[in-house]
């Protein structure tokens, strides 16, 4: 069985490098081409293509918009059914990478916009990756004790407000429903040193919600103020309000409440009838989120009345923290560790970003972890820091955000060799 699992396991990374060239070009055509959350199909058509190319067991396609799903079912006996999941929508960024494949798109109907679009959180690296993987894995499909279920999920980054999309709904469609997983896999490209594995036991993410606060008052000419009742100011106010709310939950549970999109219905003469605030709720803990709610609510609906105004809040696409269980870790980490090198894998400091994977990860099992992909390396007390002469360190969603195409193939390695061990028992709780 050790020399059995050896020799896939060099045959793997044989193919990792044969594939690694494909990779960084499928990776350099989704980020000329992005597209944002609920808009991916062209992306779709693009994996697809490439999954039936492979000819594996199973293509579905159009779940929960643009997801789509390959099942490879091996050729070994085995029960254990592997889940490797990439995310595959971009942002409404603007594309300062500097690189000579940058996007220039704009997306000019999707709801809220024009948007300038790019992928400026590395979900291209992820669909690449994870393509390259397939290609890997459907290569030594003989040598595969049990199924390997492929899913490039849309609309990570949230749909519109409007419409259903991303993880969630991809469950209420049923795409676990045949076969159900036995472990889910899954990698964020970050700014840690490339090649660099990065994880965490317990959260690895936070939970998150986007809130939308509207606040009310009476429209008038813009020479008039007093003869309406501007909203403005009580925005002003909620929005200054909104820093102190740490003050009102318990500091050894870290929370964040970010407003990052204002909107109105005036002109530089018209005090309008409403001001909308769109942003974020993110916890370390998620039962901190009930009581962040609760605290906002008040201080919007007070702050709102005290300018003469009314104010609602709505809490909208809850996405719990992404939560890697004591006993995966610790089975995981003699993979990670053999693929990356034992020094190169890292337990990282909470943080509060999220990832709907969490509906995945939580409710079947696994591991979500970070790759590291930027000109970075780490201090005494374990920060990612700049090297001198690189390119620096600039953090997701940032439109500098860059990803260095080398390091594509590491996470095409890591997929194929969590893939393998689990079905082969090897990675596994029980």
């Amino acid at each position: 069985m050790t020399t059995d699992i050896d020799a896939l396991r060099a045959e793997l990374d044989r193919r990792a490098a044969e594939v690694a060239g494909q990779v960084v070009a499928w990776r350099r055509d989704l980020h000329r081409h992005p597209e944002l959350s609920n808009r991916e199909a062209r992306t779709a058509e693009l994996v697809a293509g490439h999954l039936r190319s492979l000819g594996l067991d199973e293509v579905r396609t159009g779940i929960a918009g643009h997801g789509v799903a390959g099942v490879l079912r091996g050729g070994g006996p085995g029960t254990r059914v592997i889940t490797l999941r990439a995310d595959t929508d971009a942002l409404p960024v603007p594309d300062d990478s500097g690189v000579d494949f940058a996007s220039t798109v704009v997306d000019e109907e999707y709801p809220g916009g024009p948007f300038p679009v790019s992928h400026a959180c590395g979900h291209d690296c992820h669909t690449a990756m994870l393509m390259g993987a397939a290609t890997v894995l459907s290569g030594v499909r003989e040598h595969l004790p049990g199924t390997v279920l492929f899913v490039f999920q849309p609309a990570e980054e949230g749909p519109p407000v409007d419409e259903p999309g991303g993880a969630r709904e991809m469950l209420r469609q049923g795409v676990f429903a045949d076969p159900e997983p036995t472990m889910v896999f899954g990698m964020h490209v970050t700014p840690y040193p490339k090649g660099y594995v990065g994880y965490r036991t317990g959260n690895q993410f936070g939970a998150s919600c986007l809130i939308r606060i509207v606040i009310r008052g009476e429209q008038v000419h813009g020479s008039t103020p007093w003869q309406g009742v501007d909203p403005m100011p009580a925005a002003g106010a909620v929005l200054t309000g909104i820093g102190q709310l740490y003050r009102r939950t318990d500091a050894f549970q870290p929370v964040t409440v970010t407003i990052g999109h204002l909107e109105d219905v005036g002109r530089f003469n018209v005090i309008g009838e409403r001001v909308t605030l769109w942003g974020t709720i993110r916890c370390a803990a998620e039962s901190a989120m009930d009581g962040v709610r609760d605290h906002l609510v008040t201080l919007a609906e007070h702050t709102a009345r005290a300018y003469g105004c009314a104010a609602s809040v709505d809490f909208l696409q809850d996405v719990p923290a992404v939560h890697n269980r004591g006993e995966w870790v610790e089975a995981a980490l003699p993979t990670l560790r053999r693929v990356v090198g034992e020094e190169r894998v890292r337990e990282t400091t909470a943080t509060l970003a999220y990832d709907d994977v969490s509906e995945f990860v939580n409710r079947f099992g696994g591991l979500y972890v970070v790759l590291g992909v930027q000109d970075v390396t780490l201090d005494a007390d374990g920060a990612p820091v700049p090297v001198p002469g690189g390119r620096g360190l600039v953090v997701n969603h940032n439109p500098r955000f860059y990803a260095d195409d080398d390091t594509l193939v590491t996470g095409v390695r890591l997929h194929a060799h969590v893939a393998a061990d689990h079905l082969a028992g090897i990675l596994a709780t029980g």
